[in-house]
């Protein structure tokens, strides 16, 4: 399918809804992950308190447990959506998204809190896997490049500014004001989906959700090497990532005493993923997937030891210390999307089911990669930087055994 057919086969099917308002919608849904994990990092104090948590890294768990959910969701999100249509799925997820928030408003223990942030995570899982699905459904070619780098650069930007806006709520209301704020966004997103946004997948292509079938596109996905191997990869990177955010909050307010200033070093730090999205966007076709992501990973090691070595001998002062995480947040942002596209390249007859469950496989192990980091945290940067080392090192040796020792390079397909 050329670009210009592609273009013609969306405009029909999304009349009236132009160009430029389809890629703000796919970009305001994708938000909504982003958005509910970072605007909750600078209430994390607050919360303990109100619920009288004495355990230090506990408060940690609003995270990881809306992630959980995040992750556990896409496992059946795309072959649903294959059976039912994207719409069903894409309003069911924020409706529940919308209904987790209110109960997280409400929520009168911390454990009822950990129950909606759950419930929180499982609704965005349709919202992220929907999202890719719509755009895969409705353009092809330079122009589906084009409409998932501008959305990509919304999903990459949130978190730079989300704890941002987080501690301006913190400003005006406690912290359920962030929940409102949440719950408010998700239904703007709903409403607005709901009224503009038509169903994607025609009847015609469809597929069964018989048992035999999904297992077998199962199977597809996790007995390919190059599949599996990067899906691991990216998992011990993201493992990395999430560990950095589950801990940025005591890292920045006990390690360096910044106290509410902290989002504005998170968004520094962030900055370097942004940037990374863009220059990746720009070189990927000259140089290569392979060419970019390995040798990110290579100098994601480099300062990963390089951080590890400085914290050991205490030599790590806050100028060193955001210089070393924008390094590490750079090379994420050219590792992890290339990552996927390799790990996709072999599944275009099953890619569905197959981007659901790479996304649970990378969201998953990255989950509980990045607990252990965040639960080691004792006060100091040791553990922290321990954990990078170490994801990152895994990564690279996985992608060692996926490429049997050759980096850089394709072995049939070119990338």
């Amino acid at each position: 399918m050329t670009d210009i057919n592609a273009d013609a086969w969306v405009s029909s099917t999304h009349r009236p809804m132009g160009f430029a308002e389809f890629v703000v919608i796919i970009a305001l849904i994708m938000a909504l992950n982003p958005l509910a994990t970072d605007m909750m990092l600078p209430a994390l104090p607050n919360i303990a308190s109100a619920f009288h948590i004495l355990t230090a890294n506990r408060p940690q768990t609003v995270l990881s447990t809306f992630l959980v959910g995040f992750g556990i969701g896409q496992f059946a999100v795309g072959p649903l959506s294959d059976r039912f249509g994207r719409r069903p799925m894409l309003l069911g997820g924020m409706t529940l998204y919308c209904l987790a928030s209110a109960c997280s408003i409400a929520a009168p223990s911390f454990e009822t809190l950990l129950l909606a942030r759950a419930l929180q995570g499982l609704g965005t899982s349709a919202t992220r896997v929907i999202a890719t699905s719509i755009v895969r459904d409705c353009y092809a070619g330079r122009r589906m490049a084009s409409v998932m780098s501008l959305a990509m650069m919304v999903f990459i930007s949130v978190p730079m500014v989300a704890p941002s806006f987080g501690q301006a709520v913190l400003l005006l209301a406690q912290w359920r004001g962030i929940f409102i704020v949440l719950m408010l966004y998700g239904m703007t997103a709903l409403v607005w989906s709901a009224l503009r946004m038509p169903e994607t997948l025609p009847m015609s292509e469809r597929k069964s959700l018989a048992v035999r079938d999904v297992l077998g596109a199962f199977r597809q996905t996790v007995t390919n090497r190059q599949t599996l191997g990067y899906a691991l990869a990216a998992g011990g990177v993201m493992g990395s990532l999430f560990g950095f955010v589950f801990s940025s909050q005591q890292i920045f307010t006990e390690v360096y005493r910044l106290g509410p200033y902290f989002p504005l070093a998170l968004a520094a730090v962030a900055a370097g993923t942004a940037v990374a999205a863009l220059l990746n966007a720009k070189f990927v076709g000259r140089i290569g997937m392979r060419a970019i992501s390995h040798g990110a990973l290579i100098g994601f090691v480099a300062v990963a030891g390089i951080m590890l070595v400085a914290a050991k001998m205490h030599l790590l002062p806050l100028p060193l210390f955001m210089a070393l995480a924008a390094l590490m947040t750079f090379a994420f942002g050219l590792i992890f999307s290339n990552f996927t596209a390799l790990a996709m390249e072999p599944q275009g007859h099953i890619a569905g089911t197959a981007s659901s469950l790479y996304g649970s496989i990378t969201t998953l192990l990255g989950i509980g990669v990045g607990i252990w980091i965040g639960q080691a945290y004792d006060g100091t940067l040791l553990p922290f930087a321990t954990g990078f080392f170490l994801c990152t090192l895994a990564a690279l040796a996985v992608v060692l055994v996926v490429e049997k020792g050759r980096l850089f390079r394709p072995h049939r397909m070119a990338a």
